[in-house]
């Protein structure tokens, strides 16, 4: 017979084993522990924790960026500095060629061109200063061609008068005076120089020179083509030696003018001023800028936005233009790193100063570390 303390043993180790049976029946034992843990980490990745160093913007709208996010923006921040900063005005400009280093190529007469020993030039090709660029075969009716022909017979005709002249005068040297015969050898004389001006008249070819040394920026000239006089063949140009024509709207401005620069595809052109006009053009005084950054390739007409500086000053911090940025509604904003891995959008008010400078005239106080570089990018956290 069985002992009842026998019978309730096996009854609760029947009862301990269906509970554990019970709670390992939906895991999976087939997956490691490393694996799970890999799992649980991309999906933390997923929502944007990644152990906690996920960048965020906080309720105030100031940014929270941890030292690994910043370094992978990129972030640089400057510590900002008040100070007399001299006030600049946008203008509107255009390149055109240095009067002193560029000229035209026109003819003076009516005519046929006609290629040079090296042929008819061609764009972008390098040309010396008094170097033949084309020539042109001057063109006549033939009632002209006709009066300077008939002109060269009669001057052949007194030609042979005044040699048979000449000579029969120095026949008789002694017996008249001498004037009589150095007057007979200067006539003849001139009516050799006139009859060699006519008939260089009907046959020579007008040579077309280069005006200075460099490059052939423009060609209206081919064989056999007939032009008028005065119209422009070839223009020529010095890349090295291009100016910027800007226009001032404000005539109180001309004077205080120093200098000024531009922006091409991200790279800054140094403008050295020459000089103004007094005269209106289009209701504007016309600026000659002399570029100093012969390295950037320029173009005759290309428009640039010309930023002049002048000689008033403005109290404010200067910063990189790149600094700026805009929040959601539109206002022009700087970050301002205020902690170790804390940034807060200040609204600023600026003005700018060269190509790729503003002055930061309110909303940043001296002493604050503002970002000049990646700024966009935190624009960007969400």
């Amino acid at each position: 017979m069985t002992s009842p303390y026998l019978a309730a043993f096996f009854a609760g180790a029947i009862a301990l084993a269906a509970t554990s049976v019970a709670a390992h029946g939906d895991e999976d034992h087939g997956q490691p522990a490393a694996t799970s843990a890999v799992a649980d980490k991309t999906t933390s990745a997923a929502v944007g924790m990644d152990d906690g160093v996920a960048a965020r913007r906080e309720a105030d709208g100031s940014l929270f960026v941890p030292k690994p996010v910043q370094y992978r923006l990129g972030l640089r921040t400057r510590l900002m500095k008040s100070e007399a900063l001299a006030v600049t005005v946008q203008l509107s400009g255009k390149v055109v060629a240095d009067p002193n280093a560029g000229g035209r190529v026109q003819t003076s007469q009516a005519g046929c061109i006609e290629a040079g020993a090296k042929g008819l030039p061609v764009l972008g090709q390098r040309v010396k200063k008094g170097e033949v660029l084309a020539w042109v075969q001057p063109t006549i009716g033939n009632i002209e061609r006709s009066g300077q022909q008939a002109e060269v017979a009669t001057l052949d005709a007194q030609l042979e008068i005044a040699r048979s002249q000449v000579a029969r005068y120095e026949q008789l040297d002694g017996t008249i005076p001498r004037k009589d015969i150095e007057a007979a050898r200067v006539e003849l004389k001139s009516l050799q120089a006139r009859r060699a001006a006519v008939a260089t008249g009907l046959h020579a070819r007008e040579p077309l020179r280069a005006p200075v040394s460099g490059v052939v920026s423009a060609t209206a000239a081919v064989a056999g083509q007939i032009v008028e006089s005065r119209e422009v063949l070839f223009e020529i140009v010095d890349p090295a030696h291009l100016a910027v024509e800007a226009l001032a709207y404000d005539p109180v401005l001309v004077d205080g003018v120093e200098e000024g620069s531009a922006t091409l595809a991200g790279r800054t052109i140094a403008l050295q001023f020459v000089g103004a006009g007094r005269q209106l053009r289009g209701q504007a005084l016309p600026l000659l800028f002399r570029a100093r950054s012969a390295e950037i390739p320029l173009a005759i007409g290309q428009p640039l936005q010309v930023i002049a500086r002048t000689d008033a000053t403005v109290t404010g911090i200067a910063i990189p233009q790149e600094a700026l940025v805009r929040n959601r509604a539109g206002e022009v904003i700087v970050w301002v790193h205020s902690g170790p891995e804390q940034f807060t959008p200040r609204r600023v008010e600026s003005e700018q100063l060269d190509a790729q400078t503003v002055a930061v005239t309110s909303g940043v106080a001296t002493g604050a570390r503002v970002v000049v570089s990646g700024a966009s990018l935190l624009a960007q956290v969400r």
